[in-house]
C-alpha cells in the first residue's frame, strides 16, 4: 500500500489539478504534505515498533492509512485532500519501517538475507505495478479509486497479520525521542511551507518568510536536542563517520534528483506530450525493471571492484540520463526520445542503489544497522521533499518568464494575456480563456507546451548536476573497501522508498 501509493499519486497528479482546478502549488502538497509526514516520523515509527510491539505499530499504522484513504478517496476539495495525504503519511511512517523490522524480528540469521531480498523484490515490483496501476485507474474509472483500492488490501493485511504474524518487540527498553520529532516537523514543514508558497504568495509575504525563519530555527534546536537527548532519533555521533556522512549526502543529493523528476516527468507526458495516464505509467516500466532484474549483478560488482567504483560510475551514468531528458521537444516519439533517457537512468541506479546499500551496511556496527538505516532512509525521502518544493520555485519561474516571451508574439488582447499569466502557477495545466478563435487557441497551447518543456529542461539538467555531486561525495568521502575509517553507519536505500 505504501509503497504504491507512493508512486500512483505522480501520475494522478494531472487529474486532480484539473478536478479540482489546482495550482501546481495545491498538487505540490499533495505530495510533500504524505512525504513530511513519513520522513519526519519514520524513525518514531520504528522506535515505536521496539517499544510497544512491532506487529501492534504495523496493524495500527496500516488502519491508520486505510481510514486516511477512504477521506482521500472522498476528498470534495484540494485542502481536504491535502489533509487526508497527511495522515497517510502518519500511517505509513508507523507501517514501513515496521514491515521491516518484523521480517528481522522473526528469521534467524541464516534466513533472514533471503527473507529481506524477497522483501526487497516485492517492493520493486509494486514501486513498477504504482504507476501503471494508477494510470489505468485514472483512465478509466476515476483518481479517487487510486487511495480506495488501498482498503480491500488493509483489510487483508490487518488479517494475515493478526493470523500470522508474531509479536515482538526490543528487549531493551527505551524511550521516543518526541522533542525531536517535534522538532524535525515545524523545522522541515516550515521550510517547505515557505518555499512552496513563496510562488503564490511572494518572498515579502509575512507568512512565507515567517515560516522559512520558523523552519531554520527549529532544525538548528534540533541539532542540538538530538546532542542532548538521551535516546535520540538521529544519533549525532554516527555523523563522525566520514564513510557514513558520504552515503547519506550521496543519497541527499541523487534521491533529491530522483523525487523532482517523478514529479514533473508525467506531468510533462501527460499535459504536455498527451500520453494517457496508463501510458505515463508504462513509460516508467523500464526503469524500474531494470533495477528489479540487475540488482543481483549490481551487487556482484562491489565483490569485483569494491563500493567505491560502483557508487561514483552509477551517478555519473545517472547524470546521463537526466542530460537526455532533455532533449526531446513537444510531441517527441517515446523510443528514440524518452526511452533510452529511462534506460540510461535506470541503469546508473542499478549500478548505485544495491553497492549503496552494501557499503554503508559494512560499515555499520550490528547494533547500530536499524538506526543508521532509518537515517538514510528518512535522508532519501526528504531529500525528495525538499526538492520538490525548492525546484518547484526555479520551474514556476522558468515557465512564467517563457511563455510571457512566447506569448508576447501573439498579439492577444490584454485582458486574456493578463488571465493566462495569473494562472502561470498551473503551469501546462492552463487552458485558453474561453470566445478565442480555434488558431489562437491553438497558438496559446503551443507556447504553454513549449514553455513548460524549456522548464523541464533545465530542472532536468538541474538534475544532472546534482548527480555528479553525488558522484563527487562518493570519491571524496566514501572509504575504499576495508577502509571502516571512523564510527559505523548504515543504509538501506530503494528507489521504491525514495
Amino acid at each position: 500500500m505504501a509503497f504504491i501509493d507512493s508512486t500512483v499519486v505522480n501520475v494522478a497528479l494531472p487529474a486532480l489539478q484539473t478536478g479540482f482546478h489546482a495550482t501546481v502549488v495545491d498538487v505540490q502538497w499533495v505530495v510533500e504534505s504524505y512525504g513530511l509526514f513519513l520522513g519526519s516520523l519514520i524513525l518514531v515509527g520504528g522506535s515505536l515498533g521496539d517499544l510497544f510491539g512491532r506487529r501492534r505499530i504495523f496493524v495500527a499504522g496500516v488502519a491508520i492509512f486505510a481510514a486516511a484513504s477512504v477521506v482521500c478517496g472522498v476528498a470534495s476539495s484540494i485542502q481536504q485532500l491535502i489533509f487526508a495525504r497527511s495522515i497517510q503519511g502518519v500511517g505509513a511512517a508507523l507501517l514501513v519501517p515496521g514491515s521491516l523490522a518484523i521480517i528481522s524480528a522473526s528469521f534467524d540469521e541464516k534466513g533472514r538475507g533471503k527473507a529481506i531480498g524477497t522483501w526487497s523484490g516485492v517492493t520493486a515490483i509494486t514501486t513498477a505495478i504504482g504507476p501503471v496501476l494508477g494510470g489505468w485507474l485514472v483512465e478509466h474509472a476515476s483518481w479517487r479509486w487510486a487511495f480506495l483500492i488501498n482498503l480491500p488490501l488493509a483489510a487483508a493485511v490487518m488479517v494475515i497479520s493478526l493470523w500470522r504474524v508474531p509479536e515482538s518487540r526490543s528487549v531493551i527498553g527505551g524511550r521516543i525521542d518526541w522533542s525531536g520529532a517535534i522538532f524535525a516537523i515545524l523545522g522541515l514543514g516550515g521550510l517547505v511551507y515557505g518555499f512552496i508558497e513563496s510562488v503564490s504568495l511572494g518572498w515579502g509575504n509575512p507568512l512565507v518568510f515567517g515560516s522559512l525563519i520558523v523552519g531554520f530555527g527549529c532544525l538548528v534546536a534540533f541539532v542540538f536536542v538530538e546532542a542532548r537527548a538521551t535516546a535520540p532519533m538521529v544519533p549525532l555521533t554516527l555523523f563522525g563517520s566520514r564513510g557514513f556522512s558520504g552515503a547519506n549526502l550521496l543519497t541527499l543529493f541523487l534521491y533529491a534528483a530522483i523525487g523532482i523528476f517523478f514529479f514533473l516527468f508525467p506531468l510533462n507526458l501527460i499535459q504536455v506530450q498527451e500520453y494517457s495516464p496508463t501510458a505515463t505509467g508504462v513509460a516508467l516500466l523500464p526503469l524500474i525493471l531494470l533495477i528489479f532484474l540487475f540488482s543481483r549483478w549490481s551487487g556482484g560488482l562491489v565483490a569485483r571492484y569494491g563500493w567505491r567504483g560502483p557508487l561514483i560510475i552509477g551517478p555519473v551514468i545517472a547524470a546521463l540520463g537526466f542530460v537526455l531528458f532533455a532533449v526531446p521537444s513537444v510531441g517527441s516519439y517515446y523510443w528514440k526520445t524518452f526511452f533510452p533517457a529511462v534506460v540510461v537512468l535506470g541503469f546508473g541506479m542499478t549500478v548505485t542503489v544495491a553497492p549503496l546499500t552494501t557499503v554503508v551496511m559494512s560499515l555499520v556496527d550490528q547494533d547500530r544497522v536499524g538506526t543508521a538505516s532509518g537515517i538514510n532512509n528518512a535522508a532519501a525521502r526528504l531529500a525528495g521533499l525538499l526538492a520538490i518544493a525548492v525546484f518547484g520555485i526555479v520551474m514556476v519561474n522558468a515557465f512564467g518568464s517563457r511563455v510571457n516571451h512566447l506569448l508576447a508574439h501573439l498579439m492577444l488582447p490584454p485582458g486574456v494575456l493578463q488571465q493566462i499569466q495569473t494562472d502561470e502557477i498551473k503551469l501546462a495545466g492552463i487552458q485558453a480563456p474561453a470566445g478565442l478563435d480555434a488558431s489562437t487557441r491553438a497558438a496559446i497551447k503551443e507556447s504553454v507546451g513549449e514553455a513548460f518543456v524549456f522548464g523541464f529542461r533545465i530542472i532536468m539538467l538541474i538534475c544532472a548536476g546534482l548527480s555528479l555531486a553525488s558522484a563527487a561525495a562518493a570519491w571524496v568521502m566514501i572509504p575504499k573497501e576495508g577502509d571502516r575509517s571512523g564510527p559505523s553507519a548504515g543504509s538501506d536505500p530503494a528507489l521504491g522508498q525514495a
